[in-house]
């Protein structure tokens, strides 16, 4: 069914600001779209039908084959295990047959929800899909088993902790003929997205600079899950910005980082880190500490061009500020602010893979990119 576009204009009587707004409806979501330019002068139509382009295109690609996929758990005990076992048990298009988690804990919470607990055999044997959520030292030998039975994967990030062995679960799945999905939340992100296509599009000119921001501040309990990689803040939290970082600049040149432990905590955990990106025809930083209290408000990915600089912070929810010298695709010269719909982590990710297994399509990002992205992660992290 087409969607059907309702576009609203008016003026706000307070602020020298315009706005337009649309909602898009559809059997499936409706959502609003706002763009909001801080000189006085109209929104053009072109910037507004990209805006509200950009989400339709978002909107899942929904097959005809409407069955719901059978998906099981290898492990819920990460951060993001649990919310993706209660969108699994809730979401029309799975069928969540369950979890296997050693973890009395976490094993109980899943329970909570209503998943079955299982044992990897029984895991395996029902899923059309396993997503495999357990910590990270665990997740090579589990998302091995899963692709060894012929099982499509939906991996945690970051995936492995060498890349040997990532590059043995691609070789896995490309000869399985399965797909395999890395767990990073802001591949959806509409406001990283917006700025990368800024970026590619030549919107900001020749793009020299890119700087990403990932603080957060951990618990005693959390430091210990963090301190059990080498990589500490960096391999955790920071992939979630080398991750966009990599796909648009490609394969690095050099990557330089600094991991320090610089809290009062008595542990050994790399909690104050930075990695410096040699590309072809750009540098880039990426930060991630775990000391900053209300840090969630203050992460920030950052593409500086010649023609401008594209500014996502917050990242959830996210809101876009571009400054350009000239006009450029949709957007205007001068300082102007994107806001986006409601977005929310893990949906999107999981709509596109009940797409691709209905459809049969692949991925939107590539094994090799994949590929590039945890090569990026692990030498930044001080780990290859």
């Amino acid at each position: 069914m087409p969607l059907a576009k309702c576009l609203v204009k008016f003026r706000n009587p307070t602020k020298k600001a315009r706005y337009r707004s649309a909602l898009l409806c559809s059997p499936w979501i409706a959502v609003v779209v706002t763009v909001r330019f801080m000189d006085d002068a109209y929104m053009n139509r072109r910037a507004f039908l990209h805006a509200t382009g950009a989400v339709t295109a978002a909107l899942p690609a929904l097959a005809a084959d409407a069955r719901r996929i059978s998906i099981g758990f290898l492990g819920c005990s990460h951060s993001h295990g649990m919310p993706k076992v209660k969108l699994a048990l809730t979401s029309p298009d799975w069928e969540c047959v369950g979890v296997f988690e050693p973890d009395a804990k976490h094993r109980t919470a899943a329970e909570k929800l209503g998943a079955k607990s299982l044992t990897v055999e029984q895991v395996l044997a029902a899923s059309e899909v396993v997503a495999v959520e357990c910590d990270a030292k665990d997740r090579h030998r589990l998302a091995k088993l899963a692709l060894q039975a012929g099982k499509n994967v939906h991996l945690e990030k970051p995936p492995t902790v060498t890349l040997a062995d990532f590059r043995e679960l691609l070789t896995l799945a490309r000869e399985k003929k399965v797909l395999m999905q890395m767990g990073y939340m802001w591949r959806f992100n509409p406001g990283i997205n917006a700025a990368l296509e800024a970026a590619r599009k030549g919107w900001l000119g020749d793009v020299y600079f890119a700087r990403g921001v990932i603080n957060t501040n951990l618990t005693a309990e959390s430091r210990r899950s963090f301190g059990e990689i080498a990589g500490g803040t960096m391999y955790e939290l920071g992939c979630h910005l080398v991750d966009p970082l990599v796909r648009l600049f490609g394969k690095h040149a050099k990557i330089m980082p600094v991991l320090r432990h610089d809290a009062k905590d008595a542990d050994q955990l790399a909690d104050n880190c930075v990695a410096v990106f040699d590309f072809k025809h750009a540098v880039a930083t990426i930060s991630s500490a775990t000391m900053q209290p209300m840090a969630g408000a203050h992460r920030t990915f950052e593409l500086q061009g010649t023609n401008g600089i594209a500014v996502v912070k917050p990242i959830e929810q996210p809101v876009l500020t571009l400054d350009l010298a000239k006009e450029a695709g949709p957007y205007k010269k001068g300082s102007q602010v994107v806001n986006f719909p409601p977005y929310q982590r893990y949906g999107p990710e999981f709509a596109e893979l009940a797409v691709c297994m209905r459809s049969g399509k692949p991925l939107a990002v590539t094994p090799e990119e994949d590929e590039l992205v945890h090569e990026a992660l692990l030498k930044a992290s001080g780990m290859h």
